[in-house]
This record gives structure tokens, C-alpha cells and sequence, in this order.
């Protein structure tokens, strides 16, 4: 099995990588396999796989209280680790590991099962909120900031375990991503301060970085530098969505906290169909990936978020596969 960073650094090209939502609970895994499927023409070195923590929902009761019901929307990430292995057991996945909801005992739990199916690479993520709650609240007795996750994981890879009964524990060989915000995390008060979160994320063990998605690359490279500054070394991985809706001038900020430049808005509100909107955000990813090609970067990794046929195009125009 190889980890991430070693593809990084062994690599003689740039290479594309992809992020996969897992599919709804009820839904057939052939779903998520025929997104993949797409995917796998163009021989990436590795597949991440999205996490996504319980939601909390408040049924009415018939004399009018409401119960707290706590619902996993989707397969456990185990689950669909497992499935896409025993699709493609030669693809390196990367399933993302998250803070929120749930306790430290039970996160350390979730990746010793995935040492032991031969994962050797994992995405340490915080996590958001619950929908409902302004802030992000740890669960009792869990991480609060994926920097704690980082160093957890750092501390199995050397056999250390949080469960005081394991004296001697296999080590785990663990190849850890972190994500960062070219734009700023929008809970940090400026960028220094989001820089010294990410510079504790990488101390404590972070072996590369992979972006936000963004769609200025001035953005991506002037937080490059910025990083270089700091004396933050490891790769930094551009990740990049393509906009496939004219709707998205207004949502994607919304959601992500990010800028969309004047140019690509104003193109957006030129066009007059669904489809115009659709291939306008394939040609302007297009030109973001080449670019990005251009000024050296080791990757490129995808948002697909269920949604393969534009990424396909993307990445069959910039890397001629």
C-alpha cells in the first residue's frame, strides 16, 4: 500500500485526484460505484471519500413534545471503504476522519478498523457544526480541533493508544492530509491566525495539505507563499470544484465562505440556459487547472460531490487522458 506523500514526492508528473460523496442511506452502493467508475479511466493515485457526522433531528410527539433523534444519513465510512476496496483493492483510498460527533475512544476505534482493512492514508478534518448550532461543539470527551485529531493519530503511528489498558500497541502507519483555506477559515480572525491553526496541524504530524476549493489561483498562490513564510514546507495541494449551476453565484459563498472573481460572475449572468452554465464552469476550471500546471503544483484534487461528468471533461482536456 502506498501513502499519499510518497505518491507526492515520487511522482515525475502532476496528477489529478478526486474527493467522492458517499451515497444517501437506502441508496444502492452501484450508485456510488458507477461515479467511480468514471473516475478510474484516468488511474488516480488515490480516491478521497467524504465523512459526514450524524444529524440530529427533533420528532413531534403527540402531546405536542418533540423526541431528539440522532440519524446517520449515510453508510458508515468503514463501510464504503470497504465497498470501494473490494471494487478496485489496488486503489489507494483516503477517507476523512472527523472530530464531530463523536468521542475520542470511538474516533481511535474507527481507525484502528480502518488500519486493520490496509487503509494507510486518512484526512483529519474538524468538521462542522450541526445544522441548528452556530459554533461547532466537541462531543463529551472529544477533539476539538483537528490538530488534536493530528496528533492522536501521530501518537498511534508510534503505538500509543488513548485506551489506558493497551500498554504495548501495534503501531499504525498512518499518511495524514489536512485541509486548509487560501481564503481564510471563516472562524478565524484573520489569515495569520488561520496559518498558526494550520502550522499546529502540520507540527503534529501533517504530512501534506489539500485546499479548499477556490477560483481565483492568485488566491492559492499568495497563501502558498504565505505558508512557505511560516516555515510550513509540506505540500499544499490545490483543490478545485467546477460551478455547474448559474444559482451557485450565490450558494457557493454561502456555503464555503469563498469569493467568486468579477470576470467569472459576470460571465455567469450572461448566459441564458442551464447548459451554458454548466460548460462555463468546465472552461473556467479548465483554465484554473492549466494554470495551476503551469506555476508547478504536484496534483490537483477534484470536488466531485457526486457528480463526475464535468470533472471527467475537466481532466481529460488539462491532462490529455
Amino acid at each position: 500500500m502506498s501513502k499519499v506523500i510518497d505518491i507526492i514526492n515520487k511522482s515525475e508528473n502532476p496528477f489529478a485526484s478526486f474527493e467522492l460523496v458517499p451515497p444517501l442511506k437506502g441508496s444502492d452502493v452501484n450508485q456510488l460505484y458507477a461515479q467511480l467508475d468514471q473516475l478510474m479511466q484516468f488511474e488516480p493515485p488515490f480516491v478521497n471519500v467524504t465523512c459526514h457526522r450524524d444529524e440530529v433531528e427533533y420528532v413531534p410527539n403527540a402531546d405536542g413534545t418533540f423526541t431528539k433523534m440522532t440519524l446517520a444519513k449515510r453508510p458508515s465510512t468503514t463501510a464504503i471503504v470497504g465497498a470501494i476496496m473490494r471494487r478496485y483493492p489496488k486503489l489507494e483510498i483516503v477517507p476523512h476522519v472527523i472530530c464531530g460527533g463523536a468521542s475520542k475512544s470511538k474516533v481511535e476505534s474507527e481507525l484502528l478498523d480502518l488500519h486493520f482493512l490496509g487503509v494507510r492514508n486518512v484526512v483529519a478534518l474538524r468538521g462542522d457544526a450541526i445544522p441548528g448550532q452556530r459554533f461547532f461543539i466537541p462531543e463529551k470527551d472529544g477533539f476539538c480541533h483537528s490538530s488534536e485529531l493530528v496528533e492522536a493519530i501521530a501518537n498511534l503511528n508510534n503505538g500509543i493508544y488513548l485506551d489506558p489498558t493497551v500498554k504495548k500497541g501495534l503501531p499504525t502507519d498512518f499518511c495524514v492530509g489536512v485541509a486548509a483555506y487560501p481564503e481564510k477559515h471563516f472562524e478565524a480572525a484573520n489569515m495569520k491566525v488561520d496559518i498558526e491553526y494550520l502550522k499546529r496541524k502540520v507540527d503534529a504530524g501533517a504530512d501534506y495539505i489539500v485546499t479548499q476549493l477556490f477560483f481565483d489561483n492568485d488566491r492559492y498562490y499568495r497563501f502558498v507563499d504565505l505558508l512557505r513564510k511560516e516555515g510550513i514546507t509540506v505540500p499544499v495541494i490545490p483543490g478545485l470544484k467546477p460551478i455547474s449551476t448559474k444559482r451557485q453565484i450565490g450558494l457557493l459563498p454561502r456555503s464555503f465562505h469563498i469569493d467568486i472573481p468579477q470576470p467569472l460572475v459576470t460571465a455567469l449572468n450572461k448566459v441564458t440556459t442551464s447548459e451554458e452554465a454548466y460548460q462555463l464552469g468546465i472552461d473556467w476550471a479548465i483554465r484554473q487547472s492549466t494554470d495551476l500546471l503551469t506555476h508547478g503544483v504536484p496534483a490537483i484534487h477534484y470536488y466531485t460531490m457526486s457528480k463526475a461528468d464535468n470533472v471527467c471533461q475537466i481532466v481529460r482536456s488539462v491532462f490529455g487522458a
